[in-house]
């Protein structure tokens, strides 16, 4: 039987492989703009709409991985209360929800709810880890 990820090293795996996924839809976003039949349409509608809403998702997503990752190499290098860590950890995989739910409400037309919970819950992570680190053992 395994052990438990640590908190930290959760954050980096889930990161990178959620990081990965938004890197590869970035090349689809490459190919709506450049090489697409309909490259003209997508250009002239990039600025607003689902072409924006989709640049977003692309965008957030790597940043909330990224921030994953940094969150984790903290949690794993910085002795902080072990249930504040296990929080923060949890809150930074449920930031991921934003990009997301962008993603879900422009492809299959899901609320915002998502983008809201995934919002709170990164800018939790932060508050959180800030706190822990405050409150480090050194």
């Amino acid at each position: 039987m395994s052990t438990p990820a640590r908190p930290g090293l959760i954050n980096i795996r889930t990161g990178l492989w959620v990081m990965s996924g938004f890197m590869l839809y970035g090349f689809y976003l490459i190919y709506a703009r450049d090489f697409a039949p309909d490259k003209a349409a997508w250009i002239a509608g990039a600025s607003d709409g689902p072409h924006f809403e989709a640049r977003m998702a692309h965008v957030h997503g790597n940043l909330f991985s990224l921030l994953n990752i940094v969150f984790g190499l903290v949690l794993m290098n910085v002795k902080i209360p072990e249930t504040l860590g296990k929080w923060a950890s949890r809150a930074a995989l449920g930031g991921l929800l934003m990009p997301l739910g962008i993603l879900g409400e422009l492809y299959l037309g899901l609320p915002p709810y998502l983008v809201i919970v995934g919002g709170i819950s990164i800018l939790s992570a932060a508050l959180l880890l800030a706190l822990g680190v405050s409150r480090s053992r050194a």
